[in-house]
């Protein structure tokens, strides 16, 4: 598990973790295990990711008696806009206007040397105070035989400027069941184009363009289960290959 600041001398467990939320949305959480996923700005490109890979499990994170609990900063205008691109269907997501429950949690703010949110934002996807984003930048054009494909051969998509794309092209490069060269990226430039297509929409919250993401996961009698937190960007998980394997370790 992963520990800023030494978890504050093991201060934060699963008791602490539920107070927080429950402070914030004026509402228990018990009786159940839950699985916390704490996002950033909702425009950010980690929270498109994280939730296109929690899209694929969601069935198995009902059958195993799981709740999720998704928190992101934005306002219902950019939950709409964000539910109607992910197809996360809207009841799993709770947005607030401000970082009080990160910071309450202690996760990390991301790069602030500047003033400017987008400067910040440009200097991480330069790798500048944003640890793992270069190499995870490069697995998205060069593929990653650890990881499951992303996109169905009989699927399309629209680019601007490129037209309609038949997503098959892809097994010219890779017939497996593997990350393709150039796939990941793809969809990359997708949440890109819905970002600055939405502009208005996602950065409503725009000073918060940099704060970072956290998952945590208690059980019934209030344990830490799981936690980790995302020190840079497009790196929502422990394991970007498979970035959903600690919900299979506790399944």
């Amino acid at each position: 598990m992963s520990d800023p600041i030494n978890l504050k001398m093991n201060k934060l467990d699963g008791r602490f973790i539920v107070n927080r939320f429950e402070k914030e949305f004026k509402r228990k959480f018990s009786d159940k295990r839950y699985l916390f996923i704490v996002l950033g700005l909702l425009g950010d490109f980690d929270s498109f990711e994280y939730i296109q890979s929690i899209n694929k499990s969601l069935v198995q994170i009902k059958d195993a008696g799981i709740e999720l609990f998704i928190v992101g900063i934005g306002n219902d205008e950019s939950k709409k806009r964000f539910c109607e691109y992910t197809k996360l269907p809207c009841n799993y997501i709770h947005t607030i206007s401000d970082s009080n429950l990160h910071d309450s949690l202690f996760i990390e703010k991301g790069l602030k040397v500047s003033t400017f949110p987008l400067l910040n934002l440009i200097l991480m996807c330069m790798g500048i105070g944003s640890p793992g984003t270069l190499c995870e930048v490069l697995r998205g054009y060069i593929g990653d035989c650890n990881a499951k494909k992303l996109f169905k051969s009989d699927e399309f998509i629209s680019i601007p400027l490129v037209g309609k794309l038949e997503l098959s092209l892809f097994n010219y490069l890779d017939k497996r069941n593997v990350l393709r060269p150039f796939e990941l990226a793809t969809l990359r430039l997708l949440n890109m184009i819905e970002v600055l297509s939405n502009w208005q929409i996602y950065m409503i919250n725009y000073q918060y363009l940099t704060q970072r993401t956290a998952t945590f996961i208690v059980d019934e009698e209030l344990n830490l289960l799981y936690d980790y937190y995302s020190k840079g960007l497009l790196g929502y998980s422990e394991n970007m290959s498979e970035p959903l394997e600690f919900i299979d370790n506790l399944i």
